[in-house]
């Protein structure tokens, strides 16, 4: 049964059995009618021959707004350049981001979610568009990564994500929760002014995503699991090397997709988004990814719901050991050897489908081949008998605060109940002021209402 598709993409469609590397850009820039385009195209760089090669979009989302995306028109030009020499002509474009860090505790903060939509529309606007036969996405924070899957799920033309990469420790191992945290020390008379701008000036040295398994460096190990990313690619360092030579080779990378006629469509399976969730949970991931792989499942055409991530969070383990509920950095993590151990550990126990393809052409068990394990004497990473959690840290909720759902992250050391007195606040911006005042006491449980897209509740305790 042939799929419907929303305007200017073309998944669901059946591939021809010769592939024309040429199959969009040829009907912008062939032809006597389209001479109009080649000559505004030739005053941005084209030459004669440019024209008779794929076109390949790369989509950065640098903005100079965070440290998170700071650096990353150095890494698109990279990938423009891995394009152009494999045989492509490498065309940049840009999108916006925003941050949750920056907006966080702010009446901006409601801007963030919508933002993942707007990215997701200005790429695929952008790649139909101008006729791009393939397309590198260049993502780096919360929501502008799960917006550029989402964008190659729609377009289901040949394309990779590439990771901005995590930052670096700041002073004493600090990160941006060090930060928050320190908020609320100063609140409680622990941390004085001068300890307050010291973590503040200490704790983000560069560029880079937060440097825990929060959102960015989840779903970075959530897209390269779901095949989508080259590996290695969401666990590499900002600055560095590694990270420029893996732009430049999802770069050749795409032109070698367009050749072969491999898209998202081949890729994006039930099984890669079981993939997706299994890596999640063993890393201890952010909440954000059930978020973010539900809605790109959507754009794929997906069934994917909460309760797959009960079922198979029933029979996979938390096993690193990562803040924020953790120990652990993810600088800390990729020097051990990154996620390709943990996966090809999960692999060996029966937890990954090994079948599913990715961008590298190849299957995910091939691609795991050669992995080596990690060192006998790291801590970061459990064994499956000395699990962090036998079981997922993701649980789904129901209840008459959440009809249809809700997710909370459980550590394993909150217990089975918690019971106190409600404490409940129209919006973050009043809960905080109430938290800062002392207002709010140990065994209260915080209810803020009208937040995220439409009103919700979200209940923590405190």
């Amino acid at each position: 049964m042939t799929k419907k598709r929303a305007p200017g993409t073309d998944n669901g469609t059946k591939r021809a059995k010769s592939v024309d590397p040429r199959a969009y850009s040829r009907l912008v820039v062939d032809g006597a009618k389209q001479t109009p385009s080649r000559a505004m195209l030739r005053a941005v760089g084209f030459q004669d021959a440019d024209f008779a090669k794929p076109q390949i979009g790369v989509a950065s989302t640098w903005a100079n707004l965070t440290p998170c995306n700071m650096h990353i028109n150095e890494l698109a030009h990279q990938a423009v350049a891995g394009a152009d020499a494999a045989g492509g002509k490498g065309v940049l474009f840009n999108t916006i981001t925003v941050s949750d860090g920056i907006s966080m505790g702010s009446p901006g903060m409601r801007y963030s979610l919508v933002s993942r939509e707007v990215i997701a529309d200005s790429i695929e606007t952008v790649v139909a568009a101008e006729g791009f036969d393939g397309f590198v996405a260049l993502g780096g924070c919360d929501k502008n990564m799960p917006g550029c899957a989402i964008a190659m799920a729609r377009l289901n033309r040949p394309s990779v994500f590439v990771y901005g990469g995590t930052i670096r420790p700041g002073a004493k191992r600090r990160d941006i929760v060090a930060v928050f945290e320190a908020v609320g020390g100063h609140a409680a008379g622990t941390v004085s002014d001068v300890e307050l701008l010291d973590v503040e000036r200490t704790a983000i040295p560069g560029p880079g995503s937060c440097g825990g398994m929060y959102t960015a460096n989840t779903m970075a190990s959530a897209i390269e699991a779901l095949g989508l990313s080259l590996p290695d690619s969401s666990a590499q360092e900002a600055v560095g090397s590694p990270k420029r030579d893996d732009s430049r080779r999802a770069g050749e990378a795409v032109v070698k997709l367009v050749k072969m006629g491999l898209r998202p469509s081949d890729i994006l399976s039930k099984r890669a988004f079981e993939n997706a969730i299994t890596m999640t949970i063993a890393l201890s991931g952010s909440t954000n990814a059930v978020l973010h792989l539900l809605a790109i499942a959507h754009a794929a055409r997906v069934k994917l719901s909460l309760e797959d991530f009960t079922r198979i969070g029933k029979r996979v383990p938390v096993l690193a050991d990562l803040r924020p509920s953790g120990h652990y950095l993810m600088s800390e993590l990729i020097a051990i050897g990154g996620i390709q151990p943990l996966m090809k550990r999960l692999l060996a126990r029966g937890l990954l489908h090994g079948d599913c393809m990715t961008v590298t052409g190849k299957t995910l068990a091939q691609n795991l081949a050669r992995v080596p394990d990690y060192p006998s004497d790291q801590q970061i990473v459990r064994t499956f008998e000395n699990p962090v959690k036998k079981d997922s840290h993701l649980v789904v909720l129901k209840g008459n605060l959440a009809a249809d759902g809700a997710v909370a992250k459980i550590s394993g050391k909150e217990g089975l109940t918690f019971e106190g007195p409600a404490r409940v606040f129209d919006g973050e911006e009043r809960a905080t002021a109430a938290i800062l005042a002392g207002q709010v006491k140990g065994g209260d449980v915080v209810v803020i209402r009208y937040e995220a897209q439409r009103a919700a509740l979200a209940c923590v305790r405190c």
